[in-house]
C-alpha cells in the first residue's frame, strides 16, 4: 500500500476533480493510507459548485481557465497551486467503425460522419470540449462538424456515446480512450492545434487544509507518477 508523506489527520478530504481522472485517482483514493471522498465531473460544473460553496478541500481541474477564475475569486490557497498533470486530446472510434482517418488540416471529417453525431464535452464550458473545438478550428473544419456535435456535461460522457455505439466518433483526451476497450484512437492531434492541455490543482480556502495538502503532497509523489503515467497521463517535467 501506498503511504503518504507527512502525518495525516483522519478527516475525510474531499476532492473535486475533472471527470477524466476518474481511473488513475480510483486507484490513488483506494491505495491512499487515509479517507478521501472524490466527486467527479466536468471542471466547469465542479468549479460553480466552489463557487456557491460547495464543501470540496481540493480542486484538480482539467484546465487552468477555471482555476484561474477561482483564484480571481479568492476562493483558493494560491501558495498551494500546482501543476499536476499534463494530457493529449485524440479522436476515437466506435466499436463499429471501420476505416481510418488523418487529422490534418481540412481533413473530412464532416464526411465520415455523415448523419450521425460527434461526440465533444460541451465546447463553451468543459475543458476537454473547449480543446476539441479549438483544435477543429485549428485545422479549418469546425465550421463543417459543429451542426453534428453531441455535447455532454463532461469528457467521460463523450467516450460512453462512443463505447455504446450511440456516435460513431469522439473527441476525448487520451487517457479516457486508454480507459474503454470499446473504442480505438483514430489518432492523435497536433499538440499545437489546441492550448496546453494542463491540469492544476489546488487546496480550497477554508477546506480541512492539513488533511488536504498532505494528500495534495501524495499525488505528487513519485508512487503518484507512476500510476498517472501508466494510466497515459503526462507530467510537467516530461515537456509535454
Amino acid at each position: 500500500m501506498m503511504t503518504p508523506l507527512g502525518t495525516r489527520a483522519d478527516t475525510p478530504v474531499t476532492v473535486f476533480a475533472a471527470a477524466s481522472l476518474k481511473s488513475a485517482l480510483d486507484e490513488l483514493g483506494t491505495a491512499y493510507a487515509g479517507p478521501v471522498q472524490i466527486s467527479y465531473g466536468g471542471s466547469s460544473t465542479l468549479a460553480r459548485q466552489i463557487q456557491h460553496g460547495a464543501p470540496a478541500d481540493l480542486f484538480i481541474s482539467a484546465n487552468t481557465a477555471w482555476m484561474d477564475v477561482l483564484e480571481q475569486e479568492g476562493l483558493i490557497v494560491t501558495a498551494s497551486r500546482r501543476t499536476l498533470l499534463t494530457n493529449q486530446l485524440v479522436l476515437i472510434a466506435g466499436p463499429d467503425v471501420n476505416g481510418d482517418l488523418s487529422i490534418e488540416p481540412g481533413f473530412d471529417l464532416a464526411g465520415a460522419l455523415g448523419q450521425d453525431h460527434l461526440a465533444m464535452a460541451l465546447v463553451e464550458a468543459v475543458p476537454a470540449g473547449i480543446y476539441g473545438a479549438a483544435a477543429l478550428r485549428s485545422l479549418g473544419i469546425w465550421e463543417q462538424v459543429a451542426p453534428s456535435v453531441a455535447q455532454t456535461d463532461n469528457v467521460r460522457a463523450a467516450l460512453m456515446l462512443v463505447a455504446l455505439g450511440e456516435a460513431p466518433y469522439g473527441i476525448v483526451y487520451a487517457t479516457d480512450a486508454a480507459a474503454s476497450p470499446e473504442v480505438r484512437i483514430v489518432g492523435t492531434f497536433p499538440a499545437t492545434s489546441h492550448p496546453p492541455i494542463r491540469y492544476p490543482a489546488a487546496l480550497v480556502t477554508g477546506a480541512s487544509l492539513a488533511p488536504a495538502q498532505v494528500f495534495l503532497d501524495y499525488l505528487s509523489t513519485s508512487e503518484a507518477a507512476e500510476v498517472f503515467r501508466n494510466h497515459g497521463f503526462g507530467l510537467p517535467e516530461d515537456g509535454a
